[in-house]
């Protein structure tokens, strides 16, 4: 199985990116896939999944800014990231888990950079 990510890059405070994640090899549930960071000096954080009712979660530092969606016929993820701020400088990941109730292992992409200027 393989993750890619794209549609990261440089931007301005206040602007937006739409990245995209393609999966191969192994077709995910929806409900197994999130978006994580990881910010220069910073552990990994998970910043935007499914709930297994259908609505989505966020980290308190993207609500309301970031919205994450699926294409179940592509096995696609995205996340739209509006209102960038300059902390939401940090490589970006897809990651996935195996498995009908999410419990294989964690898949993860090679990441795709996002960078902020203020």
């Amino acid at each position: 199985a393989q993750l890619v990510e794209s549609g990261g890059g440089s931007v301005q405070a206040g602007g937006s990116l739409r990245l995209s994640c393609q999966a191969s090899g192994y077709t995910y549930r929806r409900v197994c896939m999130s978006w994580f960071r990881q910010a220069p000096g910073k552990g990994r954080e998970e910043i935007a999944s499914f709930l297994r009712d259908g609505t989505t979660a966020y980290a308190e530092s993207v609500k309301g800014r970031f919205t994450i969606s699926a294409d179940n016929a592509k096995n696609a993820l995205y996340l739209q990231m509006n209102s960038l701020k300059s902390e939401d400088t940090a490589m970006y990941y897809c990651a996935a888990k195996r498995g009908i109730i999410c419990t294989g292992d964690r898949d993860w992409g090679q990441g795709t950079q996002v960078t902020v200027s203020s």
